[in-house]
């Protein structure tokens, strides 16, 4: 499937890990908020959950029409737990941010931002939970929804 549009605004994290799970839930709220304020939504926007297998797909086939990418995530940095930061590709911090299989993910995202626009939402984690299985967020990455939120629907002109 294509993701045709012009700003993609990406989740990424396994929801089995605590706090792995940041950027699906940013996703599902970013949805949300747009049932609730359908007219505010820009036509040339796409919100994809890329959990963990989907950012190799949407990461490595990139579409003609994007012109900008959000990708939201947990990324270790010193910070408390639940602090928000936007990172350009270059800032990320070297070994900070690989899915959970140890694939360096600023890796395409370096070759992707040489033809677009790429910015990352991070979120610095309390707590992963892998290999244990452990749903829902820690109560400091949940307050960081609604302030993520504001970042993208600025990132995204609205």
């Amino acid at each position: 499937m294509p993701y045709d549009a012009e700003i993609i605004v990406v989740g990424c994290g396994n929801v089995l890990f605590k706090d792995d799970g940041f950027g699906p839930a940013v996703i599902e709220a970013l949805e949300e908020y747009f049932k609730e304020h359908e007219d505010e939504k820009p036509e040339n926007v796409m919100f994809i959950d890329a959990g963990t297998g989907g950012p190799h797909f949407v990461f490595s086939l990139p579409h003609d029409s994007w012109k900008k990418m959000i990708v939201v995530d947990i990324v270790e940095f010193k910070a408390e737990p639940g602090t928000l930061r936007k990172f350009e590709v270059d800032e990320i911090p070297k070994g900070s941010y690989e899915n959970m299989h140890s694939w360096p993910v600023n890796q395409p995202l370096h070759e992707l931002s040489e033809t677009i626009d790429v910015t990352v939402i991070g979120c610095k984690p309390e707590e992963i939970s892998a290999p244990d299985v452990v749903m829902g967020l820690s109560p400091s990455i949940e307050k960081a929804i609604p302030e993520a939120i504001k970042m993208i629907l600025k990132e995204i002109g609205v």
